[in-house]
């Protein structure tokens, strides 16, 4: 079974500031998490993804057999991206936050950066 079914704060979360194209498979992402965040993926952090409607998800991971990438769609409504400052690349997540964010609620934090 995915560590990520868990989403303890054992992860740290990025959530990736600009809207992604979800046609973006996994090589894709990691791309994306190397050369726009200049980080590489492992098995402690998770990188989050919305398109420009917020309607769709994707989170990565890797662990130790492979990667992990999981997607969700809505068919209603939309996810909330919560408010990251200008000229962030992504903004660090609480697994409570990633919560929050896959329930569609209005997040009222702090902000963090990666």
């Amino acid at each position: 079974m995915s560590a990520i079914a868990l989403l303890s704060d054992f992860h740290k979360y990025y959530l990736y500031a600009t809207y992604t194209d979800m046609r973006k498979s996994i090589d894709g992402l990691c791309g994306i998490v190397y050369n726009e965040l200049g980080r590489e993926v492992n098995n402690k952090d998770v990188f989050i993804f919305l398109n420009k409607r917020c309607t769709h998800i994707k989170l990565l991971l890797q662990e130790a057999d492979g990667f992990t990438l999981l997607y969700r769609r809505l068919h209603k409504g939309r996810f909330i991206m919560p408010a990251i400052a200008d000229g962030e690349r992504a903004t660090q997540l609480s697994a409570t936050d990633l919560l929050s964010i896959l329930s569609r609620l209005h997040l009222h934090r702090s902000k963090k950066s990666a």
